[in-house]
């Protein structure tokens, strides 16, 4: 099995050929484990582990290439994360989210790195790891995976109480920066044997400040090229946008700045902007994005060698049980002294969201490729830990919400997902006909709406139509409206007993 699938490798249409099968494999796989509530992101993990050297036998240990491709995974998934987060949801959570994404990291790190330290001391009698080593170890696994928090509470599709939502995903966003450069300190300070701490502090912040300040100007430089540029064919504008995020993160990271913060609010800035064509980038985004998890957990899975796990489990199991129980808990709590935005519950909650995936993994390769002594044994322990968190909370995501009595309602949602174009000053909404408004006439013509205010389509039982003036109204119907008086059309709304709706406004 071994020989014949190696060498089926040996050709490019035999490694197109395995690629596809196992995309394939991964794809139904992971539809087979969001059934019984296993996250998708570790049934990747487990394909590619699979395929690999002690699985089916495809042999792949290089590291650098594996931290290219996650490199260029986190890009895009950060980017798109900072798409798909609106400014109005995490503006009144947005010092909470950058306090637990900055000092929560720090936290977590000193407080798991001294564990590992002292639980190394105490199990071999001298310190396998030296405390240096054993904080690159929590460093590496001090933020909380953004593509595991992003790709689980929305695939879930759970709605949660106190903001928990974009809390979780500006941090989980945001904090990766602050891990990334912890680690590549550790790894200099190891080599070097020492390092000025003012500099080091210093590098940082500059680091932090210049990768916002790049991400924010570039995301503008942006939306602005594309809502210029007049593209003859529109598939061309997602390939624009994916070159801008890669542009992104490669300018600021040359230019001594945060790559990965600049991806991330590059993808917020463009997000929350008025962008032509906005809808359908934004679902070839979504489908890149996955792409780009599926081939990255793949990649991770195939790098690791499951059997030198076992010599880690026990470590493993201390480290990440105590990562879930302690440490994550307590630097949570810890950095929300000064907030009364969540309460106890929802800080538990916080606490248990602190989920490990593909970017501890990704950290991981880094003292690989630096040539670190314990390198390998980091790497071990790092994924072990993962594979641990998104078993325990990763398929506890719902369940845990439910008993901290976190689960909200749902918000309403567009049924007819038509976006006004730029130009066009009107307020468009949607309301759903319940047995008030019928007691005004069941007619559209008798309901009392404003001048100048249309009502361009019906949705009835998932069948559209457009009314008119005589068009016999039924209790569940969702009407389309169109207003350039937004003000008088909430006023008949009320007038009429209408409290569900939606209303967007350019």
């Amino acid at each position: 099995m071994l020989h014949g699938l190696n060498s089926l490798l040996s050709s490019a249409e035999s490694v197109l050929l395995i690629v596809s099968v196992i995309l394939f494999a991964s794809i139904f796989a992971g539809k087979a484990g969001f059934r019984v509530g296993v996250p998708s992101l570790l049934i990747f993990l487990g394909v590619g582990m699979l395929f690999g050297s002690d699985g089916l036998g495809i042999q792949f240990s290089n590291s650098v290439l594996a931290q290219f491709i996650g490199m260029l995974a986190l890009t895009i998934i950060l980017f798109s994360g900072g798409m798909d987060t609106k400014y109005k949801d995490v503006k009144p959570i947005a010092t909470q989210g950058v306090v637990l994404a900055t000092v929560g990291v720090l936290a977590t790190t000193f407080i798991t790195g001294g564990f590992i330290y002292y639980l190394f001391l105490w199990i071999t009698g001298h310190p396998t790891l030296s405390f240096p080593e054993s904080l690159l170890l929590a460093a590496v696994m001090s933020s909380t995976d953004s593509a595991s928090v992003f790709s689980i509470l929305r695939s879930k599709g759970i709605y949660l109480k106190e903001k928990l939502r974009p809390a979780l995903e500006l941090e989980s966003g945001s904090n990766d920066p602050m891990a990334y450069m912890f680690t590549l300190l550790m790894i200099s300070y190891i080599q070097t044997g020492g390092m000025n701490l003012g500099e080091a502090v210093a590098t940082m912040i500059i680091q932090l400040v210049w990768g916002a300040a790049a991400g924010y100007l570039l995301g503008k430089v942006t939306v602005w090229t594309i809502n210029r540029i007049n593209l003859d064919n529109e598939a061309m504008y997602p390939i624009l946008l994916m070159a801008a995020a890669f542009f992104t993160f490669a300018a600021t990271t040359l230019l001594k700045g945060n790559g990965y913060l600049a991806a991330y609010i590059a993808g917020l800035v463009v997000g929350n902007s008025k962008l032509i064509h906005k809808k359908s980038i934004g679902t070839f985004f979504d489908g890149f994005t996955w792409l780009w998890q599926i081939v990255m957990f793949l990649t991770l899975g195939l790098l690791v060698n499951p059997h030198e796990l076992l010599s880690v489990a026990m470590i493993g199991l201390a480290v990440g049980i105590f990562m879930i129980v302690f440490a994550r808990p307590a630097s949570v709590f810890l950095c929300l002294i000064p907030f009364k935005n969540f309460s106890f519950r929802g800080k538990c909650y916080i606490s248990w969201m602190g989920l490990r995936g593909a970017v501890p993994i990704i950290f991981a390769t880094y003292p690989l490729t630096a040539g670190i002594e314990h390198a390998g044994l980091i790497f071990n322990v790092v994924f072990f830990i993962t594979i641990l968190s998104l078993l325990i909370q990763g398929t506890s995501v719902t369940s845990v919400a439910k008993l901290l009595g976190m689960v909200d309602e749902p918000e309403r949602q567009d049924v007819f997902g038509i976006e006004l174009p730029d130009g066009i000053k009107s307020a468009m909404s949607e309301i759903e006909i319940t047995p008030a408004v019928l007691e005004h006439g069941n007619k559209l013509m008798e309901l009392t709406l404003p001048d100048h205010t249309l009502a361009v389509m019906v949705m009835r039982e998932g069948r559209y139509f457009i009314p008119k003036g005589s068009t016999i109204l039924k209790e569940g119907d969702i009407l389309l409206m169109i207003s350039d008086n937004d003000e008088a059309l909430l006023q008949s709304y009320q007038a009429l007993g209408i409290t569900d709706y939606t209303m967007k406004k350019n």
